[in-house]
């Protein structure tokens, strides 16, 4: 049976009010919708005018004005680091200004330094661009407590002592449907002292991080780094986003025909927990979504591919909570057979190859409509 649901429209230029229309949708996304529903619904402009429902999550704004005292206050912090906002450092936009700590790269005075500063004023997020420098941090408004300015150290791929995978894994890799072609396009590599596979996560084309994994499914991540998406440079022009619980699952995704996937850094937790959303700067577990914010809000859609197992259902919970639900939508992964399903991505990549994969996230279903099922499910 087809729901209806609200969509955000674009803005009014007679009013500056965002409108809205309604639009039937069936209760899946076969292929047709797929494509109708990753576009138009795309908003131009501000996007903290996102439909959403949660109080606390990305999308919803009271409106669009700026907090000046917040706004003030991540100034000073910012000001305390060294950083000193000129008129081009505007909530919303990407400033570029002298690093304090390379000094502009010397005689050069190149301005590295890219300062951003969320739209309502939040917090802000500076990252210096030169090779030899990569000083990064974030600083919060709220209290009184300088702690909340956080600094991250450069990491390079010399440094990290990777070089390209060798045919060991690039085998291994293959054993599991991910190809040559999308290994290099990710920049998957190894660790040169124990031949791990090496996924590095990028940002605006920069190192910002790295994660580690095994053969014997053994898990690390580069210390002293942020947190952020894995794959996030994949949706800097995305209507719409897949996120998923592994970076080999977002291969796999990609694999199906997408790219506009992201892997979360860090798995899932064991289970949804029954507490209030904490503030942002205490929400720990989930800072690569606040590190991730601008690109998110400007999401209309989002497909939830988490696992099928109780720790990835809470997963998929948690991120709807702070995403906001009624733009969520959740795949079903197909049964394996009478007693189970199919875990995750890879999983359905390798057992049914990727046309079946691709079917099985164009078929999304509206997040909550999902969950409501289950829940009656268990009942029975």
């Amino acid at each position: 049976m087809p729901v209806r649901i609200m969509q955000p429209g674009h803005l009014s230029l007679t009013n500056g009010l965002a409108t809205t229309s309604s639009v039937t949708v069936p209760r899946r996304l076969g292929r047709v919708w797929s494509r109708l529903l990753s576009y138009p619904t795309h908003v131009t402009g501000n996007p903290s005018l996102q439909c959403n429902s949660d109080a606390e999550s990305f999308g919803e704004h009271k409106d669009d004005t700026i907090d000046i005292s917040k706004l003030t206050e991540v100034k000073q912090k910012l000001k305390l680091v060294g950083i000193n906002c000129d008129d081009s450092c505007i909530p919303g936009r990407y400033a570029h200004l002298l690093c304090p700590k390379c000094k502009g790269g010397g005689q050069s005075l190149e301005r590295s330094l890219s300062v951003h500063i969320i739209q309502d004023g939040d917090f802000a997020m500076w990252r210096c661009f030169r090779v030899d420098c990569g000083w990064a941090g974030r600083a919060f408004a709220g209290g009184t407590n300088i702690r909340k300015v956080m600094s991250s150290r450069q990491v390079a791929e010399k440094s990290l002592g990777l070089e390209p995978l060798g045919g060991k894994l690039i085998a291994y890799l293959g054993e599991r449907m991910i190809s040559e072609g999308t290994l290099q396009r990710n920049s998957v590599m190894q660790r040169l002292h124990d031949q791990a596979i090496a996924f590095p996560y990028w940002h605006n084309g920069v190192l910002v991080g790295c994660k580690y994994r095994s053969m014997e499914r053994k898990f690390r991540q580069e210390k002293g780094t942020e947190k952020w998406l894995y794959g996030l440079d994949d949706i800097n022009e995305a209507a719409e986003v897949i996120i998923v619980e592994g970076e080999i699952d977002k291969l796999s995704v990609e694999e199906a025909g997408f790219q506009n996937c992201v892997s979360v850094p860090s798995g899932a937790p064991p289970k949804v927990s029954n507490r209030e959303l904490p503030p942002q700067e205490k929400d720990t577990g989930y800072q690569y979504l606040w590190n991730c914010k601008e690109h998110l809000d400007k999401v209309s859609r989002i497909i939830l591919a988490t696992d099928a197992d109780t720790p990835g259902h809470a997963l998929a919970e948690e991120l709807a909570r702070r995403l906001g639900k009624d733009r969520c939508w959740r795949v079903r992964w197909p049964k394996k057979d009478e007693f189970s399903y199919f875990k995750d991505a890879n999983e359905v990549l390798k057992c049914l190859g990727p046309g079946a994969l691709r079917e099985v996230i164009e078929n999304a279903e509206l997040y909550q409509l999902h969950v409501s099922e289950e829940a009656l499910q268990c009942t029975k």
